[in-house]
């Protein structure tokens, strides 16, 4: 038995394209997935240019069941991200750190005839996750990468309640950040370029807001712990350095390409820590699961059809920063 599914792939000339592909009878732990909503992630666009089925944001309905399922049910409403596989024997993987195994199946790299942009999809069930009964198909996709994202560097690197967290950006990962550190019990202070997003960014749960454009220096008070860059750009660090306490670790969680450059001494100076993070251990992924369905946090979304020109509107509404705050991608029935 095989099974026929719609994908939407990239393409050279970055176009997006409907297509099909075919894969075998389902084996191991492998599930099949109707999907029922994706989101749209800023490496999707990088992706777009590839000849690969895109999107990393799924959820959907379990449909089939491999013969060695063990957990899940048919019905069971499921999620996946940015890995999909691990060899689950290396020491990356024995000590939950299986985001850096060095066989790790992650998208982009490994399964490139299958995404989240689709009818339906087909993942192992070591690396699914249940969507909680209080979080809706759409509002789940996006914390699937960008939710175990943001929730990852501060779960991941020991944020406490007493620290404060600063966050530039009020975008797709800025405006998750928020909610989570501040239900964290942190002291949030968001960085922004203007003050059109003050009132979204306090009622997120932002203690304080600046707006940083035309500023040459920043009086904050207490400084900063914790600082992550959830901007697209890289930020002027002449204007940060001075706010940020002895100590502090800057979290650059946003993807671009080119060299992070920081003037040199005031990382000597105050011993600060750029500390590189990346998506979440499966273990790290359920707890934001978790934690997100028990204090109400989800994105802020704009809906589009999972279809070519839907597809292609969303990212360009997204190159153009003109989505708010994460776009997700609805399948269109026939």
């Amino acid at each position: 038995m095989t099974y026929t599914f719609n994908i939407f792939k990239g393409s050279s000339d970055g176009s997006i394209h409907a297509a099909q592909t075919t894969r075998p009878a389902l084996q191991a732990d492998q599930v099949l997935i109707e999907i029922t909503a994706s989101g749209l992630c800023g490496t999707d666009e990088h992706q777009r240019h590839n000849d690969i089925a895109l999107g990393h944001e799924g959820v959907g309905r379990v449909k089939e069941l491999g013969p060695n399922v063990r957990e899940l049910k048919v019905g069971d409403r499921v999620g996946w991200g940015y890995i999909h596989g691990s060899c689950g024997h290396c020491e990356q993987c024995l000590t939950g750190a299986e985001t850096f195994c060095p066989d790790r199946q992650m998208y982009g790299q490994t399964t490139l005839d299958q995404g989240s942009f689709g009818d339906h999809a087909i993942w192992s069930e070591s690396f699914l996750f249940r969507v909680p009964d209080g979080m809706s198909d759409e509002e789940a996709a996006p914390m699937m990468c960008g939710g175990a994202t943001v929730f990852n560097a501060l779960h991941y690197h020991n944020v406490q309640p007493t620290h404060r967290v600063g966050i530039v950006g009020v975008g797709g990962l800025g405006h998750l950040a928020i909610g989570f550190a501040s239900k964290m019990g942190c002291d949030v202070v968001v960085f922004s370029g203007t003050d059109s997003k003050r009132e979204e960014a306090m009622k997120l749960g932002a203690s304080e807001f600046y707006a940083v454009k035309g500023v040459e220096e920043l009086d904050i008070g207490k400084k900063i712990d914790f600082f992550l860059v959830t901007a697209s750009a890289q930020v002027d660090w002449e204007l940060y350095l001075p706010i940020l306490a002895p100590g502090a670790v800057v979290l650059p969680l946003s993807v671009a390409e080119g060299n992070f450059v920081m003037p040199y001494m005031p990382i000597i100076q105050k011993g600060l820590r750029i500390q590189g993070s990346l998506v979440a251990s499966r273990y790290v992924h359920q707890r934001m699961l978790h934690f997100a369905d028990r204090h109400h946090i989800a994105p802020v979304l704009q809906r589009y059809p999972m279809t070519e020109e839907g597809i292609t509107q969303a990212m360009k509404d997204l190159n153009e920063g003109k989505v708010r705050y994460r776009a997700v991608l609805i399948p269109q029935k026939a």
